[in-house]
């Protein structure tokens, strides 16, 4: 199809939704073509996006439009969106040296994306449309995020600006480094989702999140986050162990479980935001895995061995689905009760379960992998599939035992030589670069996924979400 013929289809179908000719043509006419220069490409494909932007708000929201305005959103967002590609591709260092001062700051990923919608307008969604999504549902949602995604995606598709941004999501953040003191002194630091405490020679963070069975939401991630830093940062402690609080639901009232993955009622609600996986994943999870950078290192791989490490115990009482089950991919030991069990059910919930892409096949092998993530199934930890993953099971009632028993051997002979073992596996399996190029590929997949009408229909058909209070 020529380039005439492509304009005069797009023309025909926003007419049939309602829109005049002049409107179509108008629009189809700001479309850029080629990128020329950053200086002059930003206000040529930045008034494209928003002359898309404003025909998309003269539509009926998403759950109400008919079928030619579908088509007609769906033709508007697309064309949109493949200029927001090209002009991403050609132009991501440009953008990142502007919000970042060519590097001279580090910008967190949910601080870049609001950022970015000043630079060039219209790029990614700015506060005021994030805004006007509060309180609606999911399905109701206009999938404006998508964009977060194919812009972050860009930043770290690219080696010098995704490199930079992963080790920004290393620094530990502003509120743990003010309570640092607190929880030197007082040994406990309670926040809403998440709590650390000091027992002898370990830091204990523990998961909590009492009504939906420790699962994480928009509520938990920032103090998990808050946790794990000043877990790292305590100069008291030599080992960090992970674990699950204990529980308010019927079913396990009283006992500890490690977590329940995502919050899928508030998924469902419309109360868990796009940039939240990112900022899971290249945050907290990533902390676990290779530490705390410096605020004043600028290497903050195995390379420049200037990260604050330290061993992580997981304790795994009862399950560890989804995000739990990720987690554990990171920690460097596991304790698992012999009746818990593992499971990665995103397929079933309609997104890319985290890192475990990446990391689960290093543990189990390609083919147990895919049949946990591409058919969910159930792992127990006391199988031969669950004991390649967990490297102790023990009888119910005796984790804290067993956690004692861990932490006194790991600690027993100093634990310098466990950072720099778990260092050199590091650069063997999983560096930096392969990491940052696998997040690449996550950010644009999941942005696509978290806006699905397959995750409500999956949401409503499996979990019944419609029917939950949040």
């Amino acid at each position: 199809m020529t380039s005439s013929e492509t304009q005069q289809s797009r023309t025909s179908i926003l007419a049939a939704a309602g829109f005049s000719v002049d409107a179509a043509t108008e629009w189809n006419d700001a479309a850029p073509g080629e990128t020329t220069t950053f200086s002059s490409d930003r206000y040529a494909y930045s008034d494209f996006w928003l002359k898309s932007a404003r025909l998309i708000a003269r539509l009926p929201t998403t759950a109400h439009r008919n079928e030619p305005e579908h088509a007609a959103a769906t033709v508007i967002l697309e064309t949109a969106r493949r200029a927001r590609t090209r002009f991403l591709n050609d132009h991501v260092e440009a953008i990142y040296d502007i919000l970042t001062d060519r590097l001279s700051r580090r910008l967190r990923v949910q601080q870049l994306v609001a950022a970015a919608a000043d630079v060039v307008p219209g790029l990614v969604p700015g506060p005021q449309e994030i805004a006007a999504e509060d309180g609606r549902l999911q399905r109701d949602r206009s999938g404006a995020e998508i964009d977060q995604g194919l812009f972050v995606s860009a930043v770290l598709a690219n080696q010098r600006t995704g490199t930079h941004l992963c080790r920004a999501m290393l620094v530990p953040r502003s509120e743990a480094i003010n309570l640092a003191g607190q929880f030197r002194r007082d040994g406990v630091v309670k926040l809403p989702g998440a709590v650390v405490r000091r027992q002898g020679p370990a830091s204990i963070v523990t998961y909590v999140n009492q009504r939906f069975l420790n699962a994480e939401d928009d509520g938990t991630l920032d103090a998990m986050e808050i946790c794990v830093d000043l877990a790292l940062l305590d100069e008291d402690s030599e080992i960090v162990v992970l674990r699950g609080g204990q529980v308010d639901h019927p079913k396990y009232r009283g006992r500890r479980v490690f977590g329940a993955g995502i919050n899928l009622t508030h998924l469902y609600h419309g109360r868990i935001p796009f940039i939240w996986y990112l900022q899971r994943d290249l945050g907290y999870v990533n902390k676990i895995y290779r530490g705390l950078a410096k605020a004043d290192d600028t290497r903050c791989d195995e390379f420049g061995g200037g990260t604050i490490e330290k061993p992580w115990i997981a304790a795994v009482e009862g399950f560890a689905i989804g995000g739990h089950c990720q987690v554990l991919l990171v920690c460097d030991y596991v304790i698992a009760e012999t009746d818990a069990y593992l499971m990665l059910p995103a397929r079933k919930e309609g997104i890319i379960p985290g890192a475990a892409n990446l990391r689960l096949p290093r543990f189990t092998g390609d083919r147990i992998a895919r049949r946990a993530i591409a058919l969910e199934q159930r792992i127990a930890c006391n199988s031969p599939e669950g004991r390649l993953i967990c490297d102790e099971t023990v009888a119910a009632g005796t984790m804290d035992d067993a956690i004692e028993r861990m932490v006194s051997g790991l600690s027993s002979s100093g634990t310098v030589s466990a950072v720099g073992n778990r260092r050199a596996f590091r650069i063997a399996q999983e560096p930096l670069d392969m990491f940052r190029s696998y997040m690449a590929v996550y950010a644009r997949e999941q942005a696509y996924c978290h806006f699905s009408p397959a995750l409500i229909r999956n949401l409503e058909r499996y979990w019944n979400a419609q029917n939950r209070k949040p």
